[in-house]
């Protein structure tokens, strides 16, 4: 039997990793209630066939009632909303944390909407798929990923811990950053590369020289990989980037002047240049495969989708 930190656990939005989530709740053993609901009828049905929630919601006022951990897993342009509408029916001492991938837009946007009886610690747990929606979720999604959490100089050391402890029994390893740090660090090694595979991909779309069969045939030569990431939530994306604009478009300008490099190490055939390079991002792949983030196995160590 699994520690119970929590009685009853809402969850605000029923994609991916709010899914996860209750399949992971689950395998740990916590025998608290999962109320979940959904903006979208049809989501809440599935989650209800499903059966991963004990009760599912009509509305996100209604599921968060008596709860003493909610999850806002919803895209970060939705989170302004739903903090007004909880915000009445949170219970005194409960805490409230997300799962955006951008953390200063959604303090902004949550933090002055919720009563000061009420623990928010904004979290961001970095683990995905191309997948979404409830179907999509499965226990191991948060095994040896890191969830960061972005407490403040106010924030209760007690909740800290068992918002910590929560996701530690749900597999993620746990660390904690500032916001704008945070973003800064995503924009990165998340949401540049990103704008990036949408843009590769874009860009096959309109080599017309090159056909579409072809694309997709021979995508084994690395576009593959692009698609991947650019097959996520469009929703969830779209916000990222205008809520996280400052750092996507600093980490943008440098990628540009690399490039440009790049180019320039071609044109005027500067192997030298082109081998070092080469060798030292080389080396950050190694460090990440070291790090048990990702895995030197043949297709990423990704044995098809998992439901």
């Amino acid at each position: 039997m699994g520690e119970q930190l929590y009685q009853r656990v809402a969850l605000i939005g029923l994609g991916l990793i709010a899914s996860s989530m209750a399949h992971a709740m689950r395998r740990a053993g916590m025998t608290c209630e999962i109320v979940g609901t959904a903006r979208s009828a049809e989501t809440r049905a599935t989650a209800e066939e499903l059966g991963f929630c004990d009760r599912v919601a009509a509305t996100a006022a209604e599921a968060v009632k008596d709860a003493d951990l909610v999850v806002l897993a919803i895209p970060v342009g939705a989170m302004e909303a739903i903090a007004k509408e909880i915000a009445s029916n949170l219970t005194p001492g409960a805490t409230v944390t997300d799962v955006g991938s951008v953390k200063k837009a959604v303090i902004e946007a949550v933090a002055p909407h919720l009563p000061k009886d009420v623990h928010f610690i904004p979290g961001h747990p970095l683990a995905g798929t191309e997948h979404s929606g409830p179907r999509a979720g499965f226990a191991e999604l948060f095994d040896n990923r890191w969830n960061i959490l972005v407490p403040d100089e106010k924030t209760d050391p007690g909740a800290l811990e068992r918002l910590t402890r929560y996701w530690q029994a749900l597999g993620a390893n746990v660390d904690t950053m500032d916001p704008d740090h945070h973003d800064l660090v995503l924009a990165v090694t998340s949401h540049a590369p990103h704008l990036i595979a949408y843009t590769m991909v874009g860009v096959a779309d309109d080599l017309r020289r090159v056909t579409d069969s072809e694309v997709i045939k021979y995508s084994a030569a690395g576009f593959r990989d692009f698609t991947r990431i650019a097959a996520s939530d469009p929703i969830m994306w779209r916000d990222v980037f205008l809520t996280n604009k400052d750092a996507t478009l600093e980490i943008l300008g440098r990628f540009t002047e690399e490039l440009f490099a790049l180019q320039r190490a071609i044109r005027t055939g500067n192997g030298e240049q082109l081998f070092d390079y080469f060798t030292r991002t080389r080396a950050i792949r190694r460090g990440i495969i070291e790090a048990g983030q990702d895995t030197d196995a043949p297709d990423f160590g990704r044995q098809g989708k998992k439901s």
